[in-house]
């Protein structure tokens, strides 16, 4: 009865985004204490957190794979769409690295320099890291919780009765308002919220979204690998 209501469904749908989220809290908050100058802190310190983050969520996800039966991967065969999906992923990343940055910006960035780390193998192995996390694991977990669960739950609580790619403005406007919140600078993620949604409605498939997020995030990857503008990460 739990799953038919959709509360069981949501739990896999929420669990694995909430968890990241709460490793960018603990993050932020040990940046907090070191402000306050309970003890110093490294510039390179939190760098080690991400690959626990990556592998934790990484591994829910794959221990709830047959849930997700929304996810279909057979979707990516139908040329045309998979097609609009990669180039509206790659507008994305064109957009994100042009957009002015000091707009909606809610502190500076910090970045991911893998450059301070000590020795080659140590900054190969964090990037590499950094990588499958921003490729792999980011665009699964979020478009899972935004693109399937939260637009849906706003038509309806009850979400596993509402079909993929249903639009209503409420549930459109909200998940961009609130996937740009979720991001350090608010206009870029509403505006790649905004093209994510645009991909589930012309779609009407998760996994065309999660395409079209993970070709924004190899392309800003590949662009801040080569040019070392590591503020993009």
């Amino acid at each position: 009865m739990t799953e038919r209501t959709g509360v069981g469904s949501a739990f896999y749908r929420y669990f694995p985004f909430a968890v990241f989220m709460g490793f960018i809290g603990i993050d932020e908050f040990i940046r907090f204490l070191a402000v306050q100058g309970l003890f110093s802190l490294e510039a390179t310190t939190l760098y080690y957190l991400y690959p626990v983050k990556a592998l934790t969520v990484g591994c829910l996800l794959f221990v709830f794979k047959g849930r997700y039966d929304e996810l279909k991967l057979k979707d990516l065969t139908n040329i045309p769409a998979t097609l609009l999906s990669c180039g509206i992923g790659l507008l994305v990343f064109v957009l994100w690295i042009k957009m002015e940055w000091t707009l909606g910006a809610t502190g500076v960035p910090q970045g991911f320099n893998p450059a301070l780390l000590p020795g080659q193998g140590t900054q190969i192995s964090m990037t590499l890291f950094r990588i499958a996390g921003a490729v792999l694991v980011v665009p699964l977990m979020e478009e899972l919780f935004w693109r399937s669960f939260l637009i849906r739950y706003i038509i309806d609580k009850n979400f596993v009765t509402v079909g993929i790619g249903t639009f209503t403005w409420a549930s459109f406007l909200l998940t961009v308002v609130f996937f740009g919140l979720e991001h350090n600078f608010i206009y870029a993620g509403i505006m790649a919220g905004i093209f994510f949604n645009v991909v589930l409605y012309r779609t009407r498939s998760i996994a065309q979204c999660v395409l079209s997020h993970a070709v924004t995030n190899l392309a800003l990857a590949i662009y801040v690998v080569s040019t070392g503008k590591w503020q993009f990460w």
